[in-house]
């Protein structure tokens, strides 16, 4: 597909099915509920089928192959082995949610997520902070934060923690770059959000009746951890998802023109080996005890196959740079002498990873910027770092800029808590983040 050849309308499915995301559960919440499914593979029909017409059935079939094979489903398995094998660890003990102890998990949490990734170290640790905090009357302000900070900001520093850092190390980006090299940024950046965090978490914590007389959660039980055997699942995801990034072998398959490597084939049957492993090594009364269930995975695996197709135009557009629908995107990031503009690159990678898949998103412009890992690393390394900080940090812009946010979400609604719509979120983001974002740009990329 020649992408500068496409019109922005077939970027209309992509947005139908971002609108739908937004508008439909404010405006018919039960049908949202039921129906969020066939919406999603709707507006996929809706790409797939004029797709089809227009360019034939075999590209729309390569299509689907690439989208589905290279991207969704190695995609999907990863967030499901992590999100089983976090669900299968049961933090014992009842802890008293106050600003000081949320703070300390949200530090943790951003820990964790770098090595972990934002997606084990969301589902670890978002139930025991709901559970921390249910004699409280405002909790909306931990999730939220916990998405800042868990399933985003924390995961900046190596390529286990995000996708697009991940990609990039596939590219060819060293293991320890990004911790050498974004670590101020990060630092930043979670020691801001934190600060934040503690004051609007004291001013709640202080008010009248915010604590319940009688905690809901009882003490009954000594601080510990059941489900022990995930932490040892855990390792073996982390060593499946390096395996694939440093073994490099010439096998590969061809499956309708998209090629599967041996690497990533073994990592895939891995890491459904680690999910299965986890459902039948895990006492059943942990995933009691968690409340485990399937819900909020089948509905970012339902969205999200949705999102990686309608998509496929709209990277398409962004790849042709220049030539393409999206041309003025790509000239915005180069100075008029062609050198990078690397406060740009972090404000159009970052502002496209709100509501585009990050990863994609990152390979595009880490490809505008050049696609040489060794200059990039470089010469070019303020460019490489605004391009990882955008693709990462402003994932949390929106609850579809990175699938933990989703997941999260869903987890918490699960369990009561009532969390804003999709715009009602974006409040506080773009009250939160956007400037935080603008102090980063004037510190670090100008």
């Amino acid at each position: 597909m020649d992408g500068s050849q496409l019109s922005v309308l077939w970027g209309v499915p992509f947005a139908g099915i971002l609108l739908s995301i937004a508008l439909v559960p404010l405006v018919a919440p039960l049908f949202w509920h039921h129906h969020f499914g066939k919406v999603s593979a709707a507006w996929a029909l809706a790409f797939l089928l004029p797709f089809a017409v227009v360019f034939g059935p075999t590209a729309a079939g390569a299509g689907i192959a690439h989208a589905m094979l290279a991207e969704y489903i190695p995609f999907i398995i990863l967030l499901t082995a992590l999100y089983t094998v976090a669900g299968g660890i049961f933090i014992r003990g009842n802890l008293h949610g106050g600003p000081g102890l949320n703070t300390a998990i949200l530090a943790v949490g951003a820990v964790l997520a770098s090595f972990m990734g934002t997606t084990g170290a969301s589902m670890l640790l978002i139930r025991p902070l709901i559970r921390a905090n249910d004699h409280r009357k405002h909790v909306v302000h931990v999730v939220v934060f916990f998405i800042f900070i868990v399933s985003n900001a924390g995961g900046s520093l190596t390529p286990l923690g995000d996708p697009p850092l991940f990609l990039g190390f596939l590219k060819g980006v060293d293991f320890s770059w990004t911790l050498i090299h974004i670590l101020p940024e990060t630092a930043f950046l979670l020691a801001a959000l934190l600060a934040l965090f503690y004051g609007i978490d004291w001013w709640y914590y202080h008010r009248k009746e915010e604590v319940q007389p009688k905690d809901p959660t009882p003490d009954d039980r000594t601080f510990g951890f059941d489900g022990g055997i995930n932490f040892v699942l855990l390792a073996v995801v982390v060593a499946l998802v390096l395996m694939s990034g440093l073994w490099k072998s010439s096998v590969s398959f061809n499956i309708a023109g998209t090629e599967v490597g041996l690497p990533g084939l073994l990592r895939d049957l891995g890491l459904i080996a680690v999910t299965v492993a986890s459902l039948q090594l895990t006492p059943s009364g942990v995933h009691a005890d968690n409340q485990f269930a399937w819900a909020p995975m089948q509905e970012v695996a339902k969205l999200f196959a949705g999102i990686f197709l309608t998509i496929i135009p709209v990277i398409a557009m962004l790849k042709a740079g220049v030539d393409g629908p999206f041309g003025a995107v790509v000239r915005a990031v180069t100075n008029p002498d062609g050198s990078p503009n690397p406060a740009m690159y972090f404000w159009a990678t970052g502002l496209l990873s709100s509501f585009l898949d990050n990863a994609p998103t990152y390979l595009v412009f880490f490809n505008t910027a050049g696609g040489d890992p060794a200059v990039l690393m470089t010469t070019l390394a303020p460019t490489l770092v605004a391009i990882s900080a955008g693709a990462v940090f402003m994932g949390a812009n929106s609850y579809i800029g990175n699938a933990p946010n989703l997941m999260v979400k869903a987890i918490a609604e699960d369990r009561g808590v009532k969390m804003p719509s999709f715009f009602g979120y974006m409040i506080w983001s773009v009250g939160i983040l956007v400037p935080l974002f603008a102090i980063m740009t004037w510190l670090f990329f100008v």
